[in-house]
């Protein structure tokens, strides 16, 4: 189990580390936005700008265009609606 946990948290660092330096290359410019794309392809070597611009149009639209909605649920019956209840058998 311990191997487990020294590698969730590998994943959850690098995941944490990505973030930071997604966070810093859309400030960046120049030279430090060179560097910060070495160290994320360092990171993630798949890892496109596409997919950082994706990100950055979704998150501009509006939120609940991506949800589902949910169904209408009935409204909850008063106690004067429900049918009297069953008597219960005694037990012998």
């Amino acid at each position: 189990m311990i191997e487990r946990q020294q590698e969730l948290k590998r994943r959850y660092h690098r995941k944490a580390k990505m973030r930071k330096l997604k966070a810093k290359l859309v400030a960046a410019t120049g030279a430090d936005r060179e560097k910060l794309l070495y160290k994320i392809k360092r990171l993630s070597p798949w890892w496109t700008e596409a997919s950082l611009t994706q990100k950055a149009q979704t998150a501009a639209s509006p939120s609940s265009a991506g949800k589902k909605e949910r169904p209408a649920t009935k409204p909850r019956s008063e106690k004067g609606d429900r049918p009297p209840a069953k008597p219960r058998a005694e037990k012998k």
